[in-house]
Formats: structure tokens, sequence, C-alpha cells
């Protein structure tokens, strides 16, 4: 049975993360897969900040991502 809301453990989220930030495709570090990219808003333009966050999801085991591009952490 496959667990549908698993996530990828820290060392693996750590690896997508390396990836992304040397400009790679992120693969899935469970099946290989090139993961699918959405990318996120966040923050408040009024407050003076704003947030860039991008979602990384898996097709194939649908694990997925979210990280804070400009800090290069998941979220």
């Amino acid at each position: 049975m496959t667990d549908t809301h698993a996530q990828f453990g820290p060392e693996e989220q750590k690896a997508i993360v390396a990836q992304v930030a040397a400009g790679e495709k992120p693969l899935c570090p469970r099946d290989g897969t090139p993961m699918t990219k959405r990318s996120i808003g966040g923050g408040s333009f009024g407050l003076g900040y704003s947030r860039k966050r991008e979602w990384l999801i898996c097709p194939a085991c649908r694990r997925s991502l979210i990280f804070d591009i400009k800090r290069g952490t998941r979220n």
C-alpha cells in the first residue's frame, strides 16, 4: 500500500535543494523521476516582505517539498 501523503526525509530534502541550487533539474531521490515545479507566492507586500517559494512534486510517488528559493531552505 502506498502512502499518498508521505514526505521526503531530511537527507532527501537536502539533496533536492542542492540540485536546485546547482541549477539542475531536480530528480526524486526515491525513484529518479524528474520533479515538476510550481511557484508559490507568499508574504505581504504591504508589510514590506514577500517570499518566493517553489513546490517540487514527484509525479510518480507524489511526494513533495516546498522551499524558500532565496534562502534555499524548506518550509
